[in-house]
């Protein structure tokens, strides 16, 4: 059966080649991505449960995670915990095949524990953190389930998943931003800088504007002058780093902590943590509500707008189309002669073999292209969109 897929040349301005673009990312510690980074992971723990007792997935999606902020007293040098963050894990999982019990909630709530500890290290999840499962559970028939190892899944529902490629410089930068304060090596000369780092692009023509809030962590800091010269120091780095990966034609300022008080002298005049996080003083955070497949949120780009984080890579579409669509879009740039920009949809309907989508969109701009070489690439790649479940577990793709 051949596959719908249909190419289209664009002529209308992409989004590097207008005035004005907007791009933003929130990083690691940032609420809504701890509900991502949360979600997923506890998605991967269960896939890989299941693998190891039956050698195939079971139905389970894990993305209605919410971060519920707590209560901090933060002074100079260090602060007190008033009351804990709550993390919330809902959803469903099958926690039965027949007689055999899978026990999802300790699965969960594990898998939650060692996310918080390797994103959040200043953030004492034994003591300032409090998860309770709440996910519904489901069971399912042991011959079924052995029956579906060799199948090609069917959608779980009538969805769509939106991918482009490449990424502008706009994007590039503020992506590339967030991982560059948030890297190991950056942390080792700053331990003062948390993980809850949010980076918002604009470009204006040629002139491209940084706003950065990041937050600083209290034990490292003991007076508002402290504040200040590491302020000035992570700018400074910043200003470097963004020089360093944006073309030589932009103008490029950028701002970090704009709603301090640079004339205070209290802790509640700069953005000070104790935990890195403003989870800690009741900023809550939920899943789908920050970053896309891609990474960003992107306006001036078309968008889904899923919650990949946390559903099942077997069957959900919305996560698994989602994926693929990025990927396919980043092959045929790489691989097409005389693409510029690539924008690829695509759609299921419920019930149908998700190697057979409804239909696969790709919006190709560029002084030319090879059109069957396009429809090659999306047909290879729906073809073998099984081992994207596969990759997904193994934490090749980004989902957040």
């Amino acid at each position: 059966m051949e596959r719908n897929i249909v190419i289209e040349r664009m002529d209308a301005l992409p989004s590097w080649k207008r005035d004005v673009e907007m791009v933003e990312r929130k990083g690691i510690g940032h609420p809504d991505t701890m509900a991502d980074g949360i979600a997923e992971s506890v998605s991967v723990a269960l896939c890989k449960e299941y693998l190891k007792r039956y050698g195939t997935l079971m139905h389970h999606n894990t993305d209605q995670c919410e971060v519920v902020g707590g209560e901090v007293h933060v002074h100079f040098g260090g602060g007190e915990i008033l009351k804990p963050i709550k993390i919330i894990l809902s959803g469903r999982a099958t926690a039965n095949v027949e007689d055999d019990y899978i026990p999802v909630h300790e699965v969960a709530i594990e898998a939650t524990r060692d996310f918080l500890k390797k994103s959040l290290p200043n953030l004492n999840v034994d003591n300032e953190v409090v998860i309770d499962s709440v996910m519904g559970s489901g069971s399912a028939d042991l011959v079924n389930v052995f029956k579906r190892k060799e199948e090609v899944p069917c959608a779980n529902d009538t969805s769509f998943g939106v991918g482009f490629a490449p990424y502008t410089q706009l994007e590039k930068l503020v992506l590339e931003m967030e991982r560059f304060l948030n890297s190991s090596d950056f942390k080792s000369k700053h331990k003062y800088v948390g993980e809850d780092i949010k980076v918002m692009g604009l470009r204006m023509k040629d002139r491209i504007h940084l706003t950065i809030a990041a937050a600083f962590i209290s034990k490292h800091i003991n007076s508002a002058s402290e504040y200040l010269d590491a302020k000035k120091a992570v700018l400074e780095e910043a200003k470097e780093f963004a020089s360093s990966i944006t073309k030589d034609n932009y103008e490029v300022n950028v701002y970090l902590n704009t709603a301090d008080n640079e004339n205070g002298t209290e802790p509640s005049d700069f953005y000070l943590t104790l935990t890195g996080t403003s989870a800690e003083m009741g900023d809550d955070g939920s899943v789908g509500r920050g970053n896309r497949v891609s990474g960003l949120i992107t306006p001036y780009r078309p968008m889904s707008m899923e919650a990949a984080a946390g559903k099942n890579p077997y069957n959900h579409v919305g996560k698994i189309y989602n994926v693929l669509s990025f990927k396919i879009a980043n092959r045929i740039v790489e691989e097409v002669s005389g693409v510029d920009d690539v924008v690829v949809r695509i759609l299921s309907q419920i019930g149908r073999r998700i190697d057979y989508p409804k239909v696969a969109s790709v919006d190709v701009w560029g002084s030319g292209y090879e059109e069957d070489k396009i429809r090659k690439i999306v047909d290879e790649e729906l073809a073998a969109i099984t081992e994207i479940t596969k990759a997904i577990i193994e934490g090749k793709f980004r989902v957040y």
